[in-house]
């Protein structure tokens, strides 16, 4: 994979930028009331957002893996 070094480095810190802010997002809002229902069961909002934080991380990981590929050979 042919890439310039800085667009490699652009990719490895957007990559790092979605592994680290989406764990914070993803604590926010286990702790959030609308999280739980009133038995502690899993509400929809808790399921949405914990499917979008899953979804960020693996194309920010994916991202991660692009830039330090590119930038290695």
């Amino acid at each position: 994979m042919q890439l310039a070094a800085g667009l490699s480095i652009v990719l490895i810190v957007a990559g790092a930028w979605s592994l680290i802010v989406w764990p914070q997002f993803l604590r926010r809002v286990m702790s959030d009331p609308r999280a739980r229902d009133a038995n502690g069961k899993a509400t929809k909002f808790l399921t949405v957002h914990v499917v979008l934080v899953a979804i960020s991380m693996v194309l920010g990981l994916a991202t991660a893996v692009i830039g330090i590929t590119a930038l290695l050979t």
